[in-house]
């Protein structure tokens, strides 16, 4: 048996895709012939997944605006001006603020599995977005007749019911994103607001089975956007011990483009409990250089210095286009990097005996 790999989540939309997104926004094309391109997309990508040899697959989020906005499709109690995300090459991303409540998902996450399992022939992955990144929607004024504490027992029950969607359309595994957990040491440096991250995810893993949180992962990167992050500089060991006290199986974190990975790494080595393992990122994402087979390999075995075996997986370190407007990476070169990961993790496999 192999080293478990799995995609983190997006990759590159086509520009034939991209094009049709815009004549759909502009009311020149139907929802038919909207749909019909993303039928398109997503059996493209699942096949060109399954031929890189992943043991696990997923749609790229083809049909997602990005991955933090999907929930917010029909929704009317938005406002565009909500908190702003800076990143180091200076452009920004703005989340909405809420307006009113109650608060509700316009969509779950698990309504993108039909589409996809009419095209998979093996087992799916889907990502959601994170609670705590959600909890950034509610303004620091409040809301008329709608507290924050209300808010936040909606925002649990609407996160569960995300997660839940995805089991019942037959996801393998659910990933969290939790990108904002590393800008979070950066926003306050004492960590209080890490620990209200983290204590509202915990509040919404324990609404799942020990068997269920198993299936369960969440991913932490130092956000990755038009090749540029918003956290990168932040040490990841401030992170680390308290973003594995999440009650999940699994975490998928950001490596290859660590500056020191194995000071990292070690933190992970005295931070994992027994029932978890670690996906370790072997594909650094915003650098358009196609890694060897080798080049994986190398990066596993070095993570299999400090991290036990069977406690180790590999990923990459973030989706190719988290955004639907990202056009950073081709998509052709994510998927060779994909298909390197995967067989960089076939090659570490072998050496290790697994």
């Amino acid at each position: 048996m192999n080293l478990p790999t799995e995609p983190v989540g997006s990759v590159p939309r086509s520009p034939e895709l991209q094009a049709t997104v815009q004549l759909f926004a502009a009311g020149k094309i139907g929802k038919e012939q909207m749909d019909k391109a993303f039928d398109d997309a997503v059996e493209d990508t699942i096949l060109r997944f399954e031929k890189t040899g992943s043991p696990i697959v997923s749609d790229g989020e083809q049909a997602k605006s990005s991955f933090a906005t999907y929930l917010m499709d029909g929704l009317d109690n938005l406002a565009p001006d909500g908190v702003i995300i800076p990143f180091s090459d200076g452009h920004t991303r703005q989340l909405p603020r809420l307006t009113r409540g109650p608060f509700k998902y316009g969509l779950y996450a698990g309504s993108y599995l039909p589409r996809a399992g009419r095209f998979a022939s093996k087992p799916l992955k889907q990502a959601v977005i994170s609670a705590s990144a959600m909890s950034l929607l509610y303004p620091e004024g409040g809301i008329p007749d709608y507290s924050q504490p209300q808010f936040i027992e909606d925002l649990i029950a609407e996160a569960v019911a995300d997660i839940r969607s995805c089991f019942d359309n037959g996801a393998e595994v659910v990933q969290v994103d939790f990108t904002e957990g590393r800008l979070a040491v950066k926003l306050d440096p004492s960590k209080g607001l890490l620990k209200q991250f983290i204590d509202l995810n915990n509040r919404v893993f324990a609404a799942f089975t020990p068997e269920e949180r198993q299936r369960i992962g969440v991913h932490t990167c130092p956000g990755g956007d038009h090749n540029s992050t918003h956290s990168a500089d932040v040490d990841y060991r401030e992170l680390i011990p308290m973003l594995m006290d999440l009650d999940v199986g699994n975490f998928y974190m950001q490596m290859a483009s660590e500056k020191t990975p194995d000071e990292a790494l070690s933190v992970v080595a005295g931070s994992i409990k027994a029932n978890q393992r670690v996906f370790i990122g072997v594909i650094d994402v915003i650098d358009n250089t196609v890694e060897s087979a080798q080049t994986v390999k190398e990066r596993v075995m070095n993570a299999a210095r400090h991290i036990p075996a069977d406690q180790l997986g590999t990923t990459d370190d973030c989706g190719f286009s988290p955004f639907g407007d990202d056009l950073a990476t081709a998509r052709d070169t994510a998927f060779a990097k994909i298909t390197a990961r995967v067989e960089g993790t076939r090659l570490a496999s072998e050496e290790l005996g697994i």
